[in-house]
């Protein structure tokens, strides 16, 4: 029955697909992952402090950047150049996974252009790096099972609630942050995505995030048209309000441009470039998760080796080109994941007219001056359910398999003290500060490495993860007799 369902060039790879019906299955795949492509250079950048008038424009080229590099990026991994590429059915995209990383980068840097910098010539380098580990992966397989690739999915997806909740009242640098205006528009985004998501169809309930992020605009814009627009904070000094757009910046903006190669200088530091290795290690864990999700998901089978590991080495490579350009690291989006398990089109053609679109979005800089303007607190609504679908990705990953002593063991450990560690990172303040950016800041990091150890050193379960799965067969098979 499954079989017959699901006929139709839609749900083959190497499908010959029309123009007319692949163009809106790609286009899906965009709307699922616009917002969080774009999400993580708008808090980074807000972090650094390079977000204002001053550095407007260096961010409008930041952000074209990122849907160019996006879209040629996705379109290397579903077809391939030589080793790079795994061929599968993927929306790659900037990662939101080092959001905390590069946060605790910057608070030890000072900020400013520098450390952006520092975080683009650490991203070149681990790129590469995680491009090694892909033509290594086959032997290194074995010590990423799915409670270690959960575990580590878990730990992202907790580290970046706080990120978002932030963004939810404002921004924490804003005057008015936390204030009612803020809340208010922020949870009427969150709100309208709940709403289209579960009580819509189709393409409108795939399209929620970027609906919820028109709505909150549309909401903004009447705020400015019957609210007071200014305010004076406790010096006696004006300021705008954070969810106040700024048509100004989109009006400057041009309306094409060649996107500019290197537009921040890469600086060379230890400081920002050990931590990011050590993420790029945990990024390739997640990629193998992603790749492992989406194949099993949308075309029924496991990943093989060397689907697994060209996804790898695209992931590095992909993030080197991406920092060469400004953008943060490019990789797999586990959202676009959760849409082909959910709607099982797995179709190259019309993935790669997703690809196509993004990149023709990154050669229009007014598109990318108008996501620049996103009030912090429309920004929120959104990443609060974005980042939240994470945590829950991981869950479904470490519940894979039956969840045995081991396991537990495992996921406790790892992030009760490695994720624990990041959220608390005062505890290390005796330590040496090589230490406290490793281990302090985000949490993912010590997770990910306690969730590898504790596999390598913890004897295995009474019965093998094959005999586990022999025996979760066997009862499917006995179910579906019985009906």
């Amino acid at each position: 029955m499954e079989s017959q369902k699901r006929q139709g060039a839609e749900y083959e790879f190497y499908g010959k697909l029309p123009l007319k019906k692949a163009i809106p299955l790609g286009l899906q795949h965009v709307l699922a992952m616009f917002v969080g492509n774009l999400t993580p250079i708008l808090i980074i950048t807000g972090a650094c402090g390079i977000a204002g008038e001053e550095f407007g424009g260096l961010q409008v080229d930041l952000l074209q950047n990122a849907m160019l590099i996006a879209g040629i990026v996705t379109l290397i991994q579903l077809f391939a150049i030589g080793p790079v590429g795994g061929k599968v059915p993927i929306i790659m995209g900037t990662s939101s996974g080092f959001i905390g990383v590069f946060n605790s980068v910057v608070q030890v840097m000072g900020g400013g252009i520098l450390a952006y910098g520092a975080i683009m010539c650490a991203s070149v380098i681990g790129g590469l790096f995680e491009g090694i580990l892909g033509f290594l992966l086959k032997p290194l397989r074995k010590f990423f099972p799915a409670v270690v690739t959960g575990t580590v999915v878990l730990s992202i997806g907790l580290s970046l609630i706080a990120v978002g909740v932030n963004s939810f009242g404002g921004g924490n640098t804003a005057n008015d942050f936390g204030s009612v205006e803020n809340l208010l528009l922020g949870a009427a985004v969150l709100l309208i995505i709940v709403a289209v998501k579960h009580w819509m169809k189709g393409m409108a309930s795939a399209s929620s995030i970027l609906i919820g992020i028109v709505a909150g605009y549309i909401i903004a814009a009447v705020m400015g048209l019957v609210l007071p627009t200014t305010g004076i904070n406790a010096d006696g000094v004006e300021y705008t309000k954070a969810w106040v757009l700024n048509w100004d910046k989109v009006a400057d903006a041009a309306w094409f441009s060649v996107p500019k190669l290197m537009p921040v200088k890469l600086v060379f530091d230890w400081r920002a470039i050990v931590p990011v290795l050590i993420m790029f290690i945990v990024t390739a864990v997640e990629t193998v998760g992603d790749i492992s999700g989406v194949m099993e998901g949308g075309m029924d089978r496991e990943a093989t080796d060397k689907e697994l590991s060209g996804g790898v080495i695209c992931d590095g490579i992909g993030s080197s080109l991406a920092a060469l350009f400004g953008v943060l690291p490019n990789t797999s989006f586990s959202q676009n994941v959760g849409l082909v398990a959910m709607n099982k089109v797995v179709n190259r053609f019309s993935i790669a007219t997703g690809g196509i679109f993004l990149i023709a979005c990154g050669l229009f800089p007014k598109l990318a001056a108008l996501i620049s303007i996103m009030p912090q607190s429309v920004l929120g609504g959104a990443a609060v359910m974005m980042f939240s679908s994470i945590v829950v990705s991981g869950i479904q990953l470490i519940t894979k398999w039956p969840v045995t002593p081991r396991n537990v063991t495992i996921v406790s450990v790892a992030l009760g003290l490695g994720y624990g560690l990041g959220a608390n990172s005062a505890v290390l303040a005796h330590m040496p500060q090589a230490i406290t950016l490793i281990f302090g800041g985000s949490g993912i990091v010590p997770a990910a490495l306690f969730a590898i150890i504790l596999n390598i050193v913890l004897p295995p379960d009474e019965k093998s993860e094959v005999e586990i799965a022999e025996e979760i067969l066997d009862m499917k098979k006995k179910a579906a007799q019985k009906n």
